[in-house]
């Protein structure tokens, strides 16, 4: 059965903003897909660069891979999301959740983008919903709807891997924040628990990393049992509402991810800048006292 399949899977971490992009490959095959790709961005110049995303297409050439999905977990708030540029390069359709649509009425009225901005996820080639199946070559991947940290949240169960974006984080230092726009910690401590209800060798891929304190290396994989075991905020068989106590006293301490403001304007267009002005000039928009 497909679950028992191993995909390979290299990862390309991104230490400016603690994003791991994985590219996973069916065994059997040259197919691929990658997931959660970095398009770099320096906030004080405005100018955005392809260093990081390069990686990963260089990787991709140099093994002869086939790129079938470039795949977002969910609108990433903290760095920007290079897949139309690895699609124009590398070929493959851009997915998301189904739920998109809601973060895309949510900040298309943050950034008061008007009616020509589209909410229905048109952006994107595919939406998938809980449930849903995919392939990469012979190898199945099938989708988790696991919102909380955003209504669009995704885990992607591939062969015995399951990358959950920013759902779960290492053992050693918990779980994703849910206090922007549509997050819940209530809603995030169900959606771990589905990922907690996988077999117990499935291996966690997540979607950042930023060494918790007593750790020298970033790291990207842990288990479902390591997780069930150990994670600091949900591991040990914690209650919903120990988890949810927790979750929004440390949720009330966290500043804003520095990127967040020309992330969300990007993310929620698969990756796209906002359409250029009348002169000839794209603009990202900071909304004052608004977030």
């Amino acid at each position: 059965m497909a679950t028992f399949v191993k995909p390979d899977v290299a990862a390309f971490f991104d230490e400016a903003t603690n994003t791991v992009t994985f590219v996973v490959k069916d065994p059997g095959s040259a197919a691929c897909a990658i997931i959660d790709s970095v398009l770099d961005f320096d906030y004080a110049s405005g100018r955005t660069d392809t260093g990081s995303a390069d990686k990963v297409i260089a990787h991709v050439l140099k093994e002869g891979l086939s790129v079938e999905w470039v795949l977002e977990t969910h609108v990433h708030a903290d760095h920007l999301s290079a897949a139309p540029y690895i699609q124009e390069r590398l070929g493959g359709k851009i997915g998301i959740g189904a739920n998109i649509t809601v973060v895309q009425d949510t900040f298309g009225k943050v950034f008061n983008e008007g009616t020509e901005f589209q909410r229905d996820g048109s952006q994107f080639d595919r939406l998938f919903r809980d449930g849903d199946t995919f392939r990469i070559g012979a190898l199945e991947g099938r989708v988790m709807h696991t919102p909380g940290h955003t209504p669009a949240c995704l885990t992607y169960v591939i062969g015995d891997a399951a990358f959950v974006g920013d759902t779960l984080f290492m053992p050693d230092f918990g779980t994703a924040r849910c206090d922007f726009p549509g997050g819940s910690a209530e809603t995030l401590f169900h959606s771990i628990q589905k990922i907690l209800s996988l077999p117990d060798e499935t291996r966690i891929f997540v979607g950042h990393d930023y060494k918790a304190p007593g750790r020298d290396a970033y790291a990207w994989e842990t288990t479902v049992a390591e997780e069930k075991a150990r994670n600091v905020h949900i591991g040990g068989g914690k209650s919903a509402a120990e988890f949810v106590e927790m979750r929004q006293a440390r949720d009330k301490t966290l500043a804003m991810p520095r990127l967040i403001i020309p992330s969300l304007q990007v993310n929620m267009r698969a990756g796209q800048m906002p359409p250029a002005e009348e002169d000839g000039q794209t603009y990202l928009k900071v909304p004052v006292n608004k977030l």
